[in-house]
């Protein structure tokens, strides 16, 4: 395991870039870079493209069906079986070492590069600098590119390693203050590698989701089925039930048992008519990794998959809304007062939790499903 970066003080955002690169560099020297890494912050260009993709992640605008469907091809579930074939011996030790399932860390090398086949070609230190600059979330990107200057400082990474628009470096895509608190050798010469060894990646992975919360032997995600009726404004993230009450409403496994726990959250992702999960606590672990409901949602449900559960029941949702539809949507519910974000179209957690809120005003099923009909009344 490599030495963690140290307290950074803030250099300001926005403004001239040279300025502000500068400025950084002096932070980075004041928190124990080398020079090495100090002479790649001094290189750094701003990349317009990655601000670009920063402002426009659409594949979110999908519903979990469609997202899920076009992620999770046979042949992606074929790779999967036999890359857990392939490294079992390393799964084995990530398991035993951290307590993480197999199926877990395939899934999310599966998701994030497809099993390493595409890792992105942007300039790391590029994009990382130019997220650092901007003002949407410099705090998240400043240290990034400190421990960035730290890992090509000690030999690590080369000043010119590429990786996704948003900085995430290897197989398993982690970010360089991940890699360099939480990056593990996995195959055991002296280097760790996460661009080219998939046992480096899968004890990483392993070492990150632990360090997440992640609890062994415990699930994380079993498809349900669900009553024609029921209290509906309990489902969702908001909302933690123990098993046996979700027994008690009716709630039941489409294949097997449900073990008890008492903090449960029951997903219905496109509404009551839709697909069921009863997500457990490490759930919450996959949307540490990522914070869109729908991406997470696909993750824990293709390590289901790797790990035998059958294709979920897509039942009969009905339709959602388009994206000018959700924006008109987002448009409405802020000027009613709630705080739905930025107007983007994407139904995430706040046009969620607005939704669900104005579906029990307006007496309509509460399941935080936006349709054309709560659009209407609205």
């Amino acid at each position: 395991m490599l030495p963690a970066t140290g307290a950074l003080a803030q250099a300001s955002c926005g403004g001239d870039f040279g300025t502000w690169r500068s400025a950084m560099v002096e932070e980075a020297r004041a928190s124990g870079v080398g020079q090495a890494g100090l002479n790649a912050i001094a290189s750094a260009q701003n990349n317009p493209e990655v601000l670009k993709r920063d402002r426009a992640q659409g594949v979110f605008t999908l519903d979990f069906a469609t997202f899920a469907r076009r992620l999770i091809s046979q042949n992606r579930l074929d790779v999967g079986a036999a890359k857990l074939k392939q490294y079992a011996s390393t799964f084995d030790r990530a398991r035993a070492e951290y307590g993480v399932a197999p199926e877990v860390i395939t899934a999310f090398w599966g998701l994030e590069t497809d099993f390493g086949g595409y890792q992105g070609d942007f300039n790391t230190l590029n994009s990382i600098a130019t997220l650092a600059h901007d003002c949407r979330r410099p705090e998240l990107f400043r240290p990034q590119l400190i421990a960035l200057a730290r890992l090509i400082d000690l030999g690590v990474v080369p000043r010119d390693i590429t990786g996704a628009w948003a900085g995430e470096i290897g197989m398993v895509q982690v970010l360089p203050e991940d890699y360099l608190t939480k990056g593990r050798d996995g195959d055991g010469d002296g280097a760790i590698k996460l661009k080219t060894s998939a046992p480096d990646a899968i004890m990483t992975a392993a070492n990150f989701l632990q360090s997440l919360g992640w609890q062994a032997n415990e699930p994380w995600l079993i498809e349900v089925k669900v009553p024609a009726e029921m209290e509906w404004y309990d489902t969702g993230l908001h909302e933690a039930l123990p098993v046996s009450e979700w027994k008690a409403r009716g709630v039941s496994a489409r294949n097997g048992t449900l073990p008890d726990n008492p903090k449960t959250h029951l997903l219905i992702p496109m509404g009551r008519k839709g697909p069921a999960f009863l997500a457990y606590p490490n759930f919450n672990v996959f949307l540490e990794w990522n914070q869109s409901l729908t991406y997470v949602l696909t993750a824990a449900y293709f390590s289901t998959r790797l790990g035998g559960a059958p294709i979920f029941n897509e039942g009969n949702p009905e339709p959602g809304l388009d994206q000018p539809q959700m924006k008109q949507l987002q448009a409405k519910l802020n000027a009613d007062g709630f705080d739905v974000g930025e107007i983007d179209g994407i139904l995430g957690a706040g046009t969620r939790d607005a939704v669900r809120e104005e579906q029990r005003r307006l007496g309509m099923p509460a399941d935080a499903w936006p349709t054309a009909k709560l659009l209407n009344a609205l």
